[in-house]
């Protein structure tokens, strides 16, 4: 078989078939392969030269690449920044500098920062001093993993023991043969089983690269195995042309293809220009050396040797290939999986190295299966089935982009730049080998070096052109950067790490009040406040402690000095530069103030500037919970004005708040300096007294109470409000004093308690807090629930007291009241049950019951023959309300059948807002429908003579505060008569509510009262004693004795009890 060199494991043919090749040949392929070594170190210098050339147009170019937006040192990391830059362009280049201080920094200041190389010094009243961060320096997530470590400590014993048993010769030719044949064959198809599997996972553009490189390896795995079905198993020679062939031909084109996939893509077509360029400089240049040395002679070829010759020449050309591939995509690969290429590429390096030196004339004379060579193709395919499990991938994004492999590639680029001059020295090199042998330079060397030069040409003239077009847009951008900063309305200022102002934005001279000039060489520490300065510099060192990719800016806000002497409210924006930082500044001293005043006016009352609610509860719970929280002294007052409603109704709204505020400076003059005043709402005030840490209980309170009566003093004296006007209101005050665990809402709760005691005692007093009064209030919260289903549970009774005709004693109407028995047995008057419940809609409810049973009732006795009227309390502000409509009053009375003038209405007393015209219209519709109107509660009321002068009244009902002294008093005995006057002048009936003794009947007969109601007479009754009464139809008068009348029973004397039964 021929000399030839495969991709991966070339034909190895024996000793007679070895004559065809000289030395030449062998070290020709051996200098391919150390040139393609030193083509890859080179290539990053070039690279990296680029990305020196947009250093300061990173944020710019951070729309064509996602890595250039993760870097954060624009002064130390830029070098690296560029390359992204030059293969979003598409070729290789640098622009050089031009751009003055000012312009750099201004670019810096728009947003680059970067992470220090090295801590800066610190210095004694340096603001930015980092201390060391402790640990390894490496976050854990970047550590190699335990299982990696394994996998490449098994990867190296495997290696290592295929190469120890090479260098001994296996111990017998056929272990030898057989592991230099099959063994390469597992280890390849162990490669392309991973490679398969590993593409097979991912659904990335990857993908195809791993599948391809599988179905190379697969080849490489075949083209071994039928070389050891020849040596090992037929024990014979291996054809000149084979499967094996065929197989070592495919393993190269796909490895090829796989690494272009890998590529990282040009976006330009100067780009792929540049790409292909960079590929035949260093394909030619390899192919012109490769052929002087050694690649000629195969080439001369006659009669049928032409096919032998052209697979010896293809397996060379093959390799030169894909070693330009792997220089040329070396540092042009994507960043997804940067670790399982680079592994890749390395696997496939170290194939093609052992192709090549299996070339030199050394080893493929004495070559034979198993030796030492065969490590080398081994630990390739091994490599590669390593390669996407066992590297570990380094984390996307910033983290990636700041590890080890960026602080390389100003190196690496430097060696990329010599790249085309490295490529020419080749192909030259290749030349001078002919001239120094003495040959005649070849046809295909010429013309090979002639378009070597030409690339070389080509791709400097592109450089060039590229370079200029970066150096015009670098100054545009420098200039885009100057005008920004220079025009913000924002202090940028650059801080070196010993504190001093590096460079400071025109904008400071705008929001500073100073020059930007007399700023710059000063200590940033100088011109924050002292009482800022402590915060100021423990921030700015946790943030140089932590990583940037943690937290790669902070906020800062102090207070800074201006130009006119006075602190400004400064928020800055900091990132890292250089070694120091970058201060985005701004003023917002009226933000700040804003937020104050929007501060206070969350907790502050806006009429009175008092403490509201939120505030006063506040310092009520740090009262409790801090070392006063023992201290019994500790106290709250509720404060409420009495008759401050009569204020606004009388003298508006206005007047009521000057009152208010007049109250509130009283208060607030009146506390001591540590207590709080608030104004809670409405005209509800409350005092915080903060106990003074004694032990005695009792002096505590008795000063406390001394405080709120001094306090209730003080606020009733008179106001002068509404320009003049002088009025008078009274205060009720409520204490309560602190418990040991008490919390701040049960302790205002309790003060609200006792302030309301204080106003139904009487108003205008001070009530300190019992713990009775919460009874009351619970008392009274389940009364108030009960109630709500006792109309639906049948609790309600209706009773009704007769109205007697004090001329005759005869019942001539009957007063229905409603009476609520609980569940409990306990009877309840209206007067007590409707006091526990604000409940309107309950109130509503318990009135239409009345009324339909009162109907229903006089109904069924009108049936039997006591027509006796019966009247119902009905408040004004009820009957005017929509939800009693008289549809309703009118469909009542036809259901039943009552006849006219059955049914009165008592229409209770209301307060003067109540619209007379609405109600007198209601009234005359209910006359209409044979309903007579009684005045209820006459002379204690505010509707009296104006109600007598509008409304259609038909009876008057005298209150009882007119017939308790009518015995006693000649002054109330003349005003009662001169009412009844009135009444009998104006034809109405007249009826003496709660005549309770016979003195009384006989004082009101004698002044011309007609009816009277009350126990004098007869208590409420239920329906049945009602109807007893109603047949005897009479009570005895003071003065008469019982009788019988006939069969009936006596008449019942005044001393018996009217109680309902149970």
């Amino acid at each position: 078989m021929p000399d030839q060199a495969a991709p991966h494991r070339p034909p190895r043919p024996t000793a007679p078939r070895d004559t065809g090749r000289d030395a030449h040949d062998r070290e020709a392929r051996d200098r391919d392969a150390r040139e393609c070594e030193a083509r890859d170190r080179d290539a990053q210098d070039c690279e990296v030269r680029d990305r020196e050339a947009h250093d300061r147009d990173v944020q710019g170019r951070e729309a064509h690449d996602r890595d250039a937006r993760d870097r954060e040192a624009c002064g130390r990391d830029a070098q690296g920044g560029e390359v992204h830059d030059r293969d979003a362009h598409g070729c290789d280049g640098h622009a050089p500098g031009g751009a003055d201080e000012p312009a750099a920094r201004a670019h810096d200041a728009a947003g680059c920062g970067g992470a220090a190389p090295e801590d800066p010094v610190s210095a004694p009243g340096a603001v930015l001093t980092r201390h060391p961060v402790g640990g390894s320096g490496h976050p854990a997530s970047e550590r190699p993993r335990l299982g990696g470590a394994v996998a490449q400590i098994a990867l190296g014993l495997v290696c290592a023991g295929y190469t120890t048993g090479a260098s001994l010769g296996w111990g017998s030719p056929r272990l030898a043969l057989f592991m230099g044949d099959f063994g390469l064959s597992a280890a390849a198809f162990t490669a392309a089983v991973s490679c398969f599997l590993y593409g097979r996972a991912r659904h990335d553009s990857a993908r195809p690269a791993w599948l391809l490189f599988a179905f190379s390896s697969f080849m490489a795995a075949a083209g071994n195995a039928v070389w050891g079905w020849y040596e090992v198993v037929l024990r014979a020679d291996v054809p000149d042309s084979s499967v094996a062939d065929l197989c070592f031909l495919l393993f190269a084109p796909p490895a090829i293809v796989g690494l272009l996939v890998l590529a990282k893509k040009p976006v330009t077509r100067a780009g792929w220009v540049c790409l292909g360029l960079d590929a035949w400089l260093i394909g030619g240049s390899l192919l012109t050396l490769s052929w002087s040395l050694a690649l000629a002679r195969t080439a001369h070829f006659e009669g049928e040797s032409v096919a032998q010759a052209a697979l010896s020449l293809a397996y060379p050309l093959l390799d030169i290939v894909l070693v330009s591939m792997v220089l040329v995509l070396h540092f042009r690969r994507s960043q997804a999986n940067r670790s399982a290429t680079n592994t890749a590429i390395a696997a496939l390096a170290l194939t093609v190295l052992c192709d090549a030196l299996f070339t030199s004339p050394l080893l493929r004379e004495n070559y034979a299966s198993g030796q030492l060579l065969d490590a080398g193709w081994f630990a390739g395919s091994l490599l590669l089935a390593y390669a996407p499990w066992g590297v570990r991938r380094p984390p996307d994004g910033a983290a990636a982009a700041r590890g080890p492999w960026l602080h390389s590639r100003p190196v690496a680029g430097s060696l990329a730049a010599l790249t085309p001059y490295l490529a020419a020295a080749v192909c030259t090199l290749g030349i001078l080998y002919n001239v120094v042998e003495g040959r005649r330079v070849d046809r295909v060397v010429v013309l090979t070096g002639c378009t070597v030069v030409l690339a070389l040409v080509v791709r400097q003239g592109i450089m060039l052109l590229d370079n200029i077009a970066l150096t015009h847009e670098l100054a545009q951008k420098e200039n885009h950067f100057r005008s920004l900063v220079q025009g913000s309305s924002d202090v940028i200022m650059i801080a070196a790490p010993t504190g001093i102002l590096r460079y400071v934005s025109p904008a400071a001279s705008g929001v500073y009040g100073r020059d930007a000039d007399e700023l710059i060489g000063s200590e940033l520490a100088s011109l924050i406040h002292p009482e800022d300065l402590g915060a100021v510099v423990h921030e700015v060192r946790r943030f140089l402690a932590v990583s940037p990719a943690e937290e790669p800016t902070t906020r800062i806000e102090c207070r800074f000095r201006s130009g006119r002497g006075d602190w400004l409210n400064v928020e800055s924006t900091v990132n890292r530069h250089q070694g120091g930082l970058i201060f985005n500044s701004r003023d917002v001293t009226e933000r700040v103030r804003l937020q104050a005043q929007l501060q206070h006016n969350a907790e502050h009352d806006p009429l009175t500037d008092l403490p509201n609610r939120a505030l006063f509860t506040r310092r009520v719970r740090q009262a409790l919970s801090g070392r006063r929280s023992s201290d019994p002294g500790t106290a709250v007052l509720f404060i409420d004005l009495d008759g401050f409603k009569g204020v606004n109704d009388r003298l508006g709204h206005q007047a009521g708040d000057d009152l208010l505020v007049q109250a509130a400076r009283r208060l607030h003059d009146s506390v001591r300096a540590g207590d709080t005043a608030a104004r809670l709402g409405g005209d509800e005030f409350a005092a915080l007294i903060l106990g003074d840490g004694g032990r005695d209980r009792a002096a505590r309170q008795s000063q406390v109470q001394e405080i709120a009566d001094r306090l209730r003093l003080t606020l009733s004296q008179p106001y002068r409000v509404d320009g003049g006007n002088e009025v008078r209101v009274a205060a009720s005050i409520g204490v309560a004093f602190a418990e040991p665990g008490i919390e701040a809402g049960d302790l205002l709760r309790n003060a609200d308690l006792a302030m309301y005691r204080a106003k139904a005692a009487g108003k205008d007093r001070v009530e300190l807090y019992a713990p009775q009064m919460q009874a009351e209030v619970v008392r009274r919260t389940e009364l108030a629930a009960r109630l709500r289903t006792a109309l639906h549970d049948g609790e309600f009774a209706l009773l009704h007291q007769p109205v007697v005709d004090l001329a005759t004693g005869r019942i001539s109407a009957v007063s229905a009241q409603a009476r609520w028995r609980s569940s409990q047995g306990i009877l309840f008057t209206p007067a007590e049950y409707l006091r526990v419940t604000d409940d309107g809609e309950r109130t509503a409810e318990l009135g239409r019951w009345l009324l339909e049973e009162a109907v229903e009732q006089a109904a069924e006795r009108a049936g039997i023959g006591h027509r006796t009227p019966v009247s119902i309390r009905v408040s004004a502000r009820r009957l005017l309300d929509r939800s009693l409509p008289l549809g309703s009053i009118e469909s009542l009375l036809t259901r039943h059948g009552l006849p006219s003038g059955s049914l009165i209405v008592e229409l209770a007393d209301s307060d003067p807002r109540t619209s007379l015209d609405e109600l007198e219209q209601r009234l005359i519709t209910l006359r209409r429908l044979g309903v007579r109107i009684a005045l209820d509660g006459f002379g204690s009321g505010h509707m009296a003579i104006n109600a007598l002068r509008r409304l259609p009244v038909d009876i008057l009902k005298l209150d009882r505060g007119l017939v308790e002294g009518v015995v006693e008093s000649a002054r109330l005995r003349k005003i009662t008569r001169g009412v009844l006057r009135i009444a009998d002048e104006l034809g109405m009936q007249t009826v003496a509510e709660g005549v309770d003794v016979p003195e009384q009947v006989i004082a009101l007969r004698a002044m011309g009262c007609t009816h009277a109601q009350g126990m004098a007479f007869s208590g409420p009754l239920d329906e049945y004693r009602l109807r007893r009464a109603l047949v005897r139809d009479e009570y005895p008068l003071p003065g008469a004795v019982p009788v019988r009348v006939g069969n009936r029973p006596p008449i019942r004397p005044n001393t018996e009890t009217p109680v309902p039964p149970t």
